[in-house]
């Protein structure tokens, strides 16, 4: 009887323990998602990100990130595939992004 209850108990635990990992739902394709991944990772303000092109048949996304309390930001490369930060590099901190004022 004890062999019966771990064998119905142990799949259902994987499965709950799965449901909590996050979804990745098909490649990067907005410059928004690249940036929150890269804020995600640095803990930092994205400023500016542009498409690169990383080999003849995939994509990743440049993002330029603001350190607020910090001299030095980052250069992240955000791989459209499988949704990492594969290369960080050290710059100089980018301006602040320009917030519009509702008036």
């Amino acid at each position: 009887m004890r062999g019966l209850y771990s064998l119905v108990l142990v799949p259902c635990l994987a499965l709950s323990a799965a449901s909590r990992l996050p979804r990745i739902k098909g490649p990067v394709h907005t410059a928004k998602e690249a940036k929150a991944i890269a804020e995600q990772q640095t803990k930092g303000i994205a400023v500016s990100a542009k498409k690169i092109y990383l080999n003849g048949a995939s994509c990743g996304w440049e993002v330029d990130v603001r350190m607020p309390n910090e001299e030095r930001g980052w250069r992240c490369v955000v791989d459209c595939d499988t949704h990492m930060v594969f290369t960080e590099d050290r710059i100089p901190n980018p301006k602040p992004p320009k917030r519009k004022v509702h008036q």
